[in-house]
């Protein structure tokens, strides 16, 4: 699902709202997940899942076609793990 697609799901649930209106609100939550990602803060969706911020160590990698050695400097990834509704319902 695109964000376009989301805001026209939530358009639709939701006359009351004009499409614009629901954009900013889109904008707005997925901005403060940003915020809150970069601060390193984790976001939890019960039933859904939770985004978390880990950090990979620095580390030597291999160049594949060169086979020299490649320092890999420190770096933050976002991890996100299911919640139990969500996971029972992919393994269902």
């Amino acid at each position: 699902m695109t964000r376009s697609e989301l805001i026209a799901k939530i358009a639709l649930k939701n006359p009351n709202l004009t499409t614009k209106d629901v954009e900013k609100i889109v904008h707005v939550i997925l901005q403060s997940m940003v915020d809150a990602l970069a601060e390193g803060k984790r976001i939890e969706f019960r039933g859904f899942g939770a985004f978390s911020v880990r950090t990979r160590t620095p580390r030597t990698a291999k160049n594949p076609k060169t086979l020299s050695l490649v320092h890999v400097e420190e770096r933050h990834v976002i991890h996100f793990k299911t919640g139990r509704e969500l996971h029972r319902l992919l393994n269902a």
